[in-house]
């Protein structure tokens, strides 16, 4: 029972949290709630999902980043984010059929520019694939599941713990030689193009028993490009997401900025209007930087409705004369392992966050 919320139905499910659609009462809009299952909350999960609150809130003024409207506590004790609700992902997209050239190439230049705002805020995303771009209800690609992100240090890494999605991670992170930089989430947008293209992930094969966990890594190693081979996928695009997926780092694109300017190109190359790229003004960065060890420090946050309150009794006898049956939703499920959480993040479905709560000025080149 959520107070100035009713139930609708439940949009997806992971090993800690599950996600809910909910209609808000004031102002009245539909919204995504994700909220932590009893039996998976400890003070390692708790970290990571407030860092997640306090790291959405901060982009979440980016156009391409999933909007984030509240955090708070539930009346049984759970914590939960209130979304931008978002009913579909690039994920299920390119599982129906791969993409056009023109949509895979709006999306990444809008992506990167989220990713610029993210890295001169001196954050990593590290998780980087299709299931965690989603689309708006206005049919825009935004990016979402900041979970286990990490900061961004002045040697260019956080040394901390390892977060990796084998299919779209970078050589170096699989093979534990860093937990991420700017250059291993290059990698990860290119090969996320790469599948939004092709309609498989880079190295993958067509026999599929030998794209187990294993095999892909093997082939992730030797980081030898396969050409998507679509007559409409021009030279220029193909060479750009072998650059990305260099083995060498150093061959990449410099920055989530030059990697887009190399996708705008190509859009004017083909007679299309490039994508505005829009990232956080220098300013804005330097003012407002996110210390994502005192986000991480942190207690949870504390609702200001006392659960025992008169006025949250009023509040569940209103959602009790609404016929609000929170029974329909799926029960929590046991708690996974805190690798789970680090190799995946939380699987939601079609949901998204951007949160209104952050104001950033935006550079549109």
């Amino acid at each position: 029972m959520l107070p100035g919320f009713t139930y609708v139905r439940p949009l997806g499910s992971g090993g800690f949290a599950d996600v809910f659609l909910y209609e808000q009462d004031m102002p009245r809009r539909v919204v995504a709630i994700k909220v932590l299952v009893s039996d998976a909350i400890n003070p390692e999960v708790l970290r990571t999902f407030n860092g997640e609150a306090d790291i959405m809130a901060r982009l979440s003024a980016h156009p391409s980043i999933v909007t984030i409207y509240q955090a708070s506590i539930s009346a049984d004790g759970r914590p939960f984010l209130a979304m931008e609700y978002c009913p579909d992902t690039m994920s299920a997209r390119f599982k129906k059929a791969p993409l056009s050239v023109g949509e895979v190439l709006d999306a990444g230049v809008r992506i990167a520019a989220a990713l610029e705002t993210a890295h001169r805020s001196s954050l990593l995303h590290r998780d980087i694939k299709p299931s965690n771009i989603l689309i708006t209800s206005l049919g825009t690609p935004v990016l979402a599941d900041f979970g286990i992100a990490a900061a961004l240090t002045a040697d260019g890494e956080e040394a901390d713990v390892f977060a990796m999605s084998v299919p779209w991670s970078a050589a170096e992170v699989l093979a534990e030689k860093t937990t991420g930089t700017v250059a291993s989430e290059i990698w990860s947008l290119g090969a996320t193009l790469y599948t939004l293209l092709a309609g498989r992930s880079p190295f993958e094969v067509a026999d599929r028993a030998k794209n187990n966990r294993d095999q892909l890594t093997a082939r992730v190693a030797k980081a030898a490009y396969t050409p998507i081979g679509r007559h409409d996928v021009p030279d220029q695009l193909e060479e750009i997401l072998a650059r990305s997926m260099s083995k060498d780092p150093a061959k990449r694109p410099a920055s989530m900025y030059a990697f887009a300017e190399d996708l705008r190109r190509i859009q004017y190359g083909l007679g299309m209007p490039p994508t505005a790229l829009e990232v956080a003004a220098a300013e804005w960065a330097a003012a407002t930087p996110i210390n994502l060890a005192d986000t991480v420090a942190r207690g949870p946050v504390i609702t200001t409705v006392n659960k025992d309150s008169r006025r949250a009794r009023r509040a569940g006898q209103t959602a009790v004369r609404r016929d609000v049956d929170d029974s329909a939703a799926p029960k929590p499920t046991t708690s996974a392992t805190k690798a789970g959480l680090i190799g995946a993040g939380v699987a939601v479905g079609a949901i998204a966050v951007v949160g209104g709560i952050a104001f950033a000025v935006l550079q549109v080149i």
